[in-house]
């Protein structure tokens, strides 16, 4: 991983601070890249004039014992590569032929979104239970790279 791809991926780490997500371990943070420039940051939280589960002090997904990797519509939050393409759209900022770094590995709906967005390499920290992203991400010819434990 060059210098430029860990600054990227530690800027993914500090915008998950921003989270509002109720689990500390569930925040999550992405930023997508262009020729070395930040297009967008986006980061797992409630949708703007939602209360978020960190100010109502509970977990929606916790309290009704949610494994993680499903039911991914049971909860508050809008996942932080979903509010980065969202800001980017606002914003009429191409994605296309871009990079997300993100610091978890994007669920199934995040694939999604990132091959239709035009976005054509993803790197992230963490897993995530669900290879089925894995499978789209190598369909539609996604280049996906994981961090190894030395690089982060």
């Amino acid at each position: 991983m060059d210098k430029w791809d860990k600054r990227f991926t530690d800027m993914a780490r500090l915008v998950a601070t921003w989270s509002s997500c109720y689990q500390p371990n569930r925040q999550v943070g992405a930023v997508i890249v262009k020729n070395k420039r930040v297009m967008t940051t986006g980061y797992n939280g409630a949708p703007s004039g939602v209360e978020s589960c960190k100010t109502k002090g509970v977990c929606l997904r916790r309290e009704k014992n949610i494994p993680s990797g499903t039911q991914l519509e049971i909860c508050y939050a809008v996942h932080a590569e979903e509010n980065a393409i969202a800001q980017a759209a606002r914003l009429g900022v191409s994605v296309d032929g871009a990079t997300l770094y993100c610091t978890h590995q994007p669920c199934v709906i995040c694939s999604r979104m990132i091959i239709n967005s035009g976005i054509k390499r993803v790197v992230y920290q963490d897993g995530y239970p669900s290879d089925f992203s894995l499978q789209l991400f190598k369909e539609a010819g996604v280049l996906v790279e994981r961090m190894e434990e030395n690089e982060q």
